[in-house]
């Protein structure tokens, strides 16, 4: 009977029975009901190890170092790290990005290979770009940004960090993150962009840049 009336829309199922019929479809159908019940990869990268490995799996294919300097030893490519680069972009605050709840469902268009210190998180490693000039003159519109999507606890980022947040209208948004007393504050680089309270339950920080490369995309 229940299932009738799932069937008809009359009742919805639990996040339990979510998580449940999850299991039993298996990957990649998994995902769908596992979203249903309010999870998301990267809560389950958090506390699932095998769930980190096999999406880590899934989204990178195989890559080929090519070696542009004979200087270069083989130690130092072994430490390299291979960044997925997502078709994902992180607009200003009041301009609308991206409406991805889930980047590790996003399937990257290309990988960058970078040193391993740089990315003390790798498996949490991912890129985005940037839209529109709300960071610059730091961040141009076309930017390729670095984010680590392991630290998402607002209070826990340090007071002046850029950050990308998730909003459930505006998508997301890239801008700095400032403290003041118990107040947490989007701020845009660019001044003629408006600053944003970070205290509504419709936004969530999907992590910190770590850094950032990239040529500014040419207006035609």
């Amino acid at each position: 009977m229940s299932v009738s009336r799932w069937e008809r829309g009359l009742l919805e199922p639990s996040a339990e029975t979510y998580i449940q019929l999850g299991y039993l479809a298996g990957d990649p159908d998994c995902w769908d009901f596992w979203r249903h019940a309010g999870l998301r990869s990267e809560d389950l990268m958090r506390v699932v190890p095998a769930i980190r490995e096999q999406l880590s799996d899934n989204r990178l294919t195989k890559v080929q170092v090519v070696v542009a300097d004979k200087r270069v030893s083989k130690k130092q490519i072994s430490n390299l790290v291979a960044i997925p680069l997502l078709p994902v972009v992180a607009a200003a605050p009041g301009e609308e990005g991206s409406h991805h709840t889930d980047l590790y469902q996003v399937r990257p268009d290309a990988v960058f290979a970078a040193p391993g210190p740089w990315c003390p998180h790798p498996e949490f490693t991912t890129c985005l770009r940037v839209k529109g000039s709300a960071m610059v003159p730091l961040l141009q519109s076309g930017y390729i940004i670095v984010v680590d999507t392991s630290q998402v606890n607002a209070s826990e980022i340090e007071s002046g960090d850029i950050v990308v947040v998730s909003h459930e209208s505006n998508g997301l948004v890239v801008a700095r993150l400032m403290h003041y007393d118990s107040v947490e504050v989007l701020v845009p680089e660019n001044r003629e962009y408006e600053s944003i309270i970070l205290s509504s339950s419709a936004w969530r920080v999907v992590g910190k840049v770590l850094w950032w490369i990239g040529q500014p995309v040419r207006a035609d």
